[in-house]
Order: C-alpha cells, then structure tokens, then sequence
C-alpha cells in the first residue's frame, strides 16, 4: 500500500474490538491523578478494578481491558508527557463526550480540544481532547451519528 492510501474498510470500521490487553498512563501524583481520571472516566463506564496504592486500573466489565494509572516505578525518573501520543477512549455518544469533558475540565484538567465534530477523519467523528494534570493527552470520541 502506498504512504499516500487507505485501507478504506478499515478505516471506517464500526468494530470496536479492543487490540490492546492494557494500556498506562504515566503520572506524577497517583492521589492528585485520581482527582481528575475517576470522574472523567467514570462518564464513559469505566470503574476501578485494581488499586495497587501507586498505581490503579480501570475497566469496562468486559474483560481484561484495562487503563492503568500509574506513578513511575523508577522513582526517581520525571513523569514528563509524550507530545505525540494520546490515548483515545469510546464514549457511546455525543453527549457522553460531552460529559467527559464536562467532568475533566471540573477536576483538573485542561482544555486541549473542546468537543466537537472532527470531519477531517470521518463525517461523524465526535471528540472531546484534555490534557490531565501532567499534561497527558486523553481524547473521548464517538464515532456514531448524533444523538437521537
């Protein structure tokens, strides 16, 4: 495939299938991180499924797909954020996005991309971008028509 093509069927996949077993987020403060991620990710359904004092994980009930939250097991390395990554979470709909967004900017975090259709990707791609309180990039996104 060249640089410059798709892979259409892909791209406009409705699968949501997960690929990932688990993925983490590095923070500095495990206590402050958890002011901002409980409610944020509690608006998409997600809820703590292990604590583990520096580091906690949240899942979806449907198996092992897990969002960890962790301090740096080297303590004595800086958490600094990756200007180039994000993590991209499903909402089931608009207004879930809007509630996610709603629930980061009250507890810490900050506005990266309020929500919003991003028809540069798909016509119905609905997404909402903050920044955690150490800059980490977490998107919630909704790729369905509007709300009924």
């Amino acid at each position: 495939m060249a640089d410059n093509e798709i892979n259409k069927a892909a791209f406009d996949s409705r699968d949501f299938s997960a690929i990932f077993d688990h993925v983490s987020i590095g923070v500095s403060d495990i206590k402050r991180a958890m002011t901002f991620y409980r409610p944020a990710l509690e608006t998409l359904g997600l809820e703590l499924v292990m604590d583990k004092g520096f580091a906690v994980a949240f899942g979806n009930g449907s198996g092992r797909q897990w969002l960890w939250v962790s301090e740096p097991i080297d303590k004595d390395a800086e958490v600094a954020p990756n200007n180039g990554a994000h993590f991209a979470l499903i909402a089931d709909s608009r207004a879930t996005v809007r509630a996610f967004y709603d629930a980061a900017m009250a507890n810490g975090g900050r506005e990266d991309g309020g929500p919003g259709l991003r028809p540069e990707y798909i016509p119905t791609y609905y997404g909402a971008f903050v920044l955690d309180p150490d800059g980490n990039k977490i998107e919630a996104v909704c790729r369905k028509d509007e709300d009924a």
